[in-house]
C-alpha cells in the first residue's frame, strides 16, 4: 500500500496500490466523499500513465491543484521512487 500526503487540497491522505502494472485500492481521506469515490472506482484497473495524462492538472475552483491532480502527483511520486 502507498501512502501519499496531498498538498494544497482537502483531502489529507491518498492511499492505493500498484499491482501487475494496474491501480487497485484506491482511497482518500478528507475531501470530497462522494466525488473522492466516484475517483476511486473509475481509476481501479487503470495503468497509471492513463491515469496521470486524464487526471494532471486539473483545478479546483481557484485553487491551482486539485484532488485529481494530487492523485496524478502521487502516480508520479511512486514512479520516481521506482527508478
Amino acid at each position: 500500500m502507498k501512502e501519499f500526503t496531498p498538498r494544497g487540497v482537502c483531502s489529507r491522505k491518498i492511499v492505493f496500490d500498484i499491482v501487475d502494472g494496474k491501480i487497485t485500492n484506491v482511497a482518500f481521506q478528507g475531501g470530497c466523499n462522494g466525488n473522492l469515490q466516484g475517483i476511486s472506482k473509475l481509476v481501479e484497473g487503470m495503468i497509471p500513465a492513463e491515469v496521470i495524462s486524464r487526471l494532471k492538472g486539473i483545478r479546483c475552483g481557484i485553487k491551482p491543484t486539485s484532488c485529481p491532480d494530487q492523485f496524478a502527483a502521487a502516480l508520479e511520486e511512486y514512479y520516481e521512487q521506482q527508478l
